[in-house]
């Protein structure tokens, strides 16, 4: 996250939170794939957050009201997440490979695992944020360790954007090169359960030009590592080259991000009053980015659960491709009516276009497609016929709706999605 580090969470001072809406969040539900020797799984796709209040039960209130189930505890916390039903992201200084070469320490570390190992509210362990690949030896250790001791939990480590340099990367090469080299080493090396990665795409003047890249190069290492994946995005400003983005543009991030395959989203930050903008204020209160999120995040929650049980078989971009993304083909299943043509990138420039996430259980056979609106200034309507009948997911109900036929009419908020199926 580079900016926000955990002593934001105690220093913040957010105090004073009011709950606003009826609480919905859920700890359980249905199980992702375990990864190769942990006793780990997704469960609920996880929406959570950097950044914020110390935690109390007015503030937990809050978040599971939202619809974020993921919130960060320390060890004397994990009472506070099991009443709000949400699950805990534990930080604690112990949690860190120094431990493990200091005898007393190292103990202590045992201590507190088999302290909270067994607590229900439990998820994963916090170990670190944006490491070089010069440290991942020494995380390698700490998670075989951990998973040793508590195969049960995560041990959660979020990776630099693409953007980042070579030096903060440890590799060389170009972006791409370099990147990759990243990715690889990383699962080499330290062995994770989930790739988790930020990403900040709202400059000041203008959007960044590598965020589909980041997104399809995870996807990939995600796909063939058979990893969960998790964004986390932008929502406040921490400098004057970056703007705060709104409702609609937060919208579209986590609508990209599950075309994309994501189990998870994390906001950057929830609050933390040197930043501008974000989820509360500093006084606690709710912004107005947490009214729109509040629908959001449960939206999410409800079609990556659906999602879940099958294979991200490629995401396609009708209209502008941006760089690093795959343009839609007559070989797609699905396709558009009218159809967009193919128009140039423009740098800088908002995507363009409509993105169709495709998912299925057989590679090269498709089932479910999410349609996203990449207009975040504005609704599109457009018609997507298939290769059967299709049924329209309604995430309020958790229902599937019949279409009608082999065209399903849809009207896309700014920065919005529908989901879609072959009828069975």
């Amino acid at each position: 996250m580079g900016l926000c580090v955990l002593s934001m969470l105690a220093a913040s001072g957010c105090s004073s939170v009011r709950p606003t809406t009826p609480p919905t969040a859920a700890a359980g539900g249905p199980a992702g794939a375990a990864a190769p020797g942990t006793g780990w799984r997704t469960g609920v796709p996880i929406v959570t957050y950097w950044a914020g209040p110390d935690m109390t039960d007015a503030v937990a209130q809050q978040m599971v009201d939202g619809g974020w189930n993921l919130i960060w505890c320390q060890a004397k916390d994990l009472d506070v997440a099991y009443r709000h039903n949400a699950r805990a992201l534990l930080h604690d200084p112990l949690i860190q490979p120094a431990t493990l070469d200091d005898p007393a320490k190292r103990g202590q570390l045992d201590a507190l695992i088999e302290r909270v190992k067994d607590h229900p509210a439990l998820y994963s362990y916090f170990i670190t944020d944006e490491p070089g690949a010069a440290a991942f030896a020494g995380l390698g250790k700490l998670v075989a360790y951990l998973r040793q001791r508590d195969p049960a939990h995560l041990a959660y480590i979020n990776l630099f954007p693409t953007y980042a340099s070579n030096e903060q990367l440890g590799t060389k090469g170009d972006v791409v090169t370099a990147y990759r080299e990243h990715l690889s080493q990383f699962l080499t090396t330290v062995r994770p359960d989930l790739l988790s990665y930020d990403h900040y795409h709202f400059g000041a003047t203008s959007d960044g030009d590598q965020y589909f890249l980041n997104l399809s190069l995870i996807r990939q290492f995600a796909l063939d590592s058979g990893l969960p994946f998790l964004n986390i995005v932008q929502a406040c400003s921490w400098t004057p080259s970056m703007r705060v983005p709104n409702g609609n543009e937060v919208r579209w991030l986590v609508s990209t991000s599950l075309a994309y395959g994501a189990q998870g989203i994390s906001y950057y930050v929830y609050c933390y009053p040197q930043h501008t903008g974000a989820i509360a204020r500093a006084d606690g209160t709710p912004t107005e980015l947490y009214g729109v999120l509040s629908h959001v995040n449960r939206e999410f929650v409800a079609v990556a659960a659906e999602l879940q049980p099958l294979r991200s078989l490629g995401a396609v971009h009708a209209g502008m491709v941006p760089p690093g993304a795959s343009a839609w083909t007559a070989e797609c299943p699905f396709r558009l009516e009218p159809p967009l043509p193919q128009r140039p990138y423009q740098p800088a420039k908002p995507a363009e276009g409509v993105l169709l996430g495709l998912f299925g259980r057989e590679a090269g056979r498709p089932s479910h497609v999410l349609v996203v609106n990449l207009d975040y200034g504005g609704e599109t309507a457009t018609t997507v016929v298939g290769p059967s009948a299709l049924e329209r997911f309604a995430p309020d109900s958790g229902t599937w709706q019949r279409v009608g036929g082999e065209r399903a009419q849809l009207r896309l908020a700014p920065g919005g999605s529908a989901l879609l199926r072959v009828q069975p």
